[in-house]
């Protein structure tokens, strides 16, 4: 059966992501709870910070000859016993809160950047479903699962439906008891077009640590 994802071991160059890990530590907490919500653009121009420099890295091998105007990037940061993002589609975001107009990604990607308990990544053609927990979809036998490994990059079609599995790889329903390694991935949506109102990280004041 043809699989839904794109799987690369050792994604990024070993010195660039060792640096990517250092910087990532260095953010330390900051913005944990929005974690989600700070995303940001960036147009292939000079990189400014890491992530910037693995996005040119990883171009050719994500994008090929598709024609991509620029990624929208952000750093997800979760604990296994404690999902906080249910099953959906990447979109523009605020064009879709003030529209209803649903407007997704060419290409969607993750790179993993650590190993957890559970916490894998669901990837399937069903949509979101709000009468199960976490916006599950009824049907998972469609699905791609992808363990989180260090330097393991993720690559599917941006209109795809996917969601994380708790810390026993099952579908997120409530706080688990116990601790858990708290799961680091960097995000990267490759778009045709700027989504709205997504800032690029030199202008703002945030993640300074990502600086080179």
């Amino acid at each position: 059966m043809e699989t839904l994802v794109r799987l690369t071991e050792n994604a990024v160059p070993p010195l660039l992501f060792r640096r990517l890990l250092r910087r990532l530590g260095a953010v330390g907490t900051e913005r944990l709870r929005q974690t989600y919500q700070t995303t940001f653009w960036y147009d292939f121009g000079p990189a400014a910070n890491v992530v910037e420099d693995i996005i040119l890295t990883l171009r050719p091998h994500i994008a090929g000859k598709r024609r991509v105007a620029g990624v929208e990037w952000w750093l997800s940061r979760m604990y296994p016993t404690d999902v906080r993002v249910d099953f959906h589609q990447d979109r523009d975001e605020k064009l879709a809160l003030r529209t209803g107009e649903l407007v997704h990604p060419r290409i969607s990607s993750v790179l993993f950047l650590n190993r957890v308990r559970g916490g894998a990544l669901v990837v399937t053609p069903e949509l979101p479903d709000p009468a199960n927990p976490s916006l599950a979809p009824t049907r998972l036998d469609t699905a791609d699962l992808v363990t989180p490994r260090p330097n393991r990059l993720v690559v599917f079609d941006g209109t795809l439906t996917h969601g994380v599995l708790d810390a026993d790889n099952q579908i997120p329903d409530g706080k688990l008891p116990g601790k858990s390694r708290q799961r680091r991935t960097l995000v990267m949506n490759w778009w045709g077009h700027r989504p709205t109102d997504i800032p690029a990280w030199a202008d703002t004041r945030l993640y300074r640590a990502l600086a080179r």
